[in-house]
C-alpha cells in the first residue's frame, strides 16, 4: 500500500491582517464573514475604549488560526466532527474529543506564530 500524498491547503496562509484574513475567509469560509465582521467591530470598540491594541491583536491571531484550520479541508472536517462528539453524553468521548480539539488548535496557533516571525 502506498501512502497518499499530503493534502494541499486550499489557499496559502495569509498574513494576519484584517484585509488579508477577510479575503481568505471570503474564499474558503464565506459563511463566517458575518462573525468575522461582528468580532472585528467588538475588538475595535474594546481597543478604542481601553486605548490598547491587544483586543485587535487577539482578534487577528484568532482569525488567522481559524483560516489556518479552514484552509485544510481534512482538518476542518475533523474539527467539526470532534465538536459534535464533544456534545455527547459520554464523558470519556467528550474528554477524547476535547483533547484532540486542543491539539488541532495548538497546531493552528503554532503555525500562525511561526508565520509571524
Amino acid at each position: 500500500m502506498t501512502a497518499s500524498a499530503p493534502e494541499q491547503p486550499l489557499i496559502p496562509q495569509p498574513p494576519a491582517t484584517v484585509t488579508a484574513l477577510r479575503q481568505a475567509i471570503a474564499q474558503i469560509a464565506p459563511a463566517a464573514l458575518p462573525a468575522f465582521t461582528r468580532e472585528l467591530d467588538q475588538a475595535a470598540d474594546q481597543a478604542r475604549q481601553g486605548s490598547d491594541l491587544a483586543p485587535l491583536r487577539r482578534f487577528a491571531t484568532q482569525w488567522a488560526a481559524y483560516v489556518q484550520i479552514q484552509r485544510q479541508p481534512r482538518v476542518a472536517v475533523r474539527l467539526r466532527e470532534l465538536e459534535d462528539l464533544a456534545e455527547s453524553d459520554d464523558a470519556a468521548q467528550v474528554r477524547r474529543a476535547a483533547a484532540e480539539i486542543g491539539g488541532i488548535l495548538d497546531d493552528a496557533y503554532a503555525a500562525v506564530a511561526r508565520a509571524e516571525r
